[in-house]
């Protein structure tokens, strides 16, 4: 994935739980009627369960909806964006103008079971690893959203799209992969989703240099190539 867009990954991750089990786990108030299924096998270009904070008429709500994974900027003519927006690097998300309204206003968590990452390792060939918490809690990856209208059709609906931030990979992970989806830290969720605080570049800095103990709970173990979509692509190989 090149350009400068690009967030060098998270490209593929896991939801196994489903809606319901999300919402005593993030705090959610309200629950959308669209939500995706469980989902083993999640790639770009689909709808990913995201969480986020709206203020109604003075009052924070907390949202789970499902939105399309690839963020589309408000001013986007088309749908279909030239460059790769699945990812967004958090070191300059804040100067680019895809993400920069998002990082402002509109930033979501991502709940993951854990991700996957091509690697050669040991010297075998290059396979799929699946990274998780070695105790099974949810991971929480920080993102943003933009909603967004076809501007040829005034009467079209609204569609929510997201993006994964990502980061510098920590020592224990940069065998893997040079990049990693940035984490929350449970106690900066409230804040990072709050639309009223304005976000800019310091506030991604500081998510990203508190995330990196977040890291030290992952493990990781070699999985059969991805096809089809269960709880048995999981499975550690060998």
């Amino acid at each position: 994935m090149g350009g400068e867009y690009a967030g060098g990954m998270c490209g593929r991750f896991v939801v196994a739980r489903a809606s319901e089990d999300l919402v005593p786990l993030f705090e959610v108030d309200v629950v959308a009627d669209d939500l995706p299924a469980p989902n083993w096998n999640i790639p770009p270009g689909t709808h990913i369960p995201v969480i986020l904070d709206s203020d109604r008429s003075g009052q924070r709500q907390r949202r789970l909806e499902s939105a399309w994974w690839s963020l589309v900027p408000r001013f986007a003519t088309e749908f279909r964006l030239p460059y790769p927006t699945f990812n967004a690097r958090s070191e300059t998300a804040a100067s680019k103008p895809t993400f920069r309204a998002s990082v402002a206003s509109q930033r979501c968590l991502i709940p993951a079971d854990g991700y996957y990452e091509w690697a050669a390792l040991h010297g075998r060939a290059k396979a799929p690893q699946y990274i998780a918490p070695e105790d099974g809690t949810m991971l929480a990856f920080a993102g943003l959203y933009s909603w967004w209208r076809d501007p040829a059709g005034p009467d079209s609906e609204w569609r929510l799209t997201a993006t994964i931030l990502t980061r510098a990979a920590p020592a224990s992970l940069e065998l893997i992969h040079q990049r990693v989806p940035l984490l929350l830290a449970s106690d900066l969720i409230s804040d990072w989703l709050d639309p009223a605080q304005h976000g800019d570049q310091s506030l991604l800095d500081a998510v990203a240099d508190r995330a990196l103990p977040e890291y030290e709970r992952l493990s990781f173990h070699e999985v059969a190539p991805l096809r089809g979509n269960g709880p048995e692509l999981l499975l550690p190989v060998g």
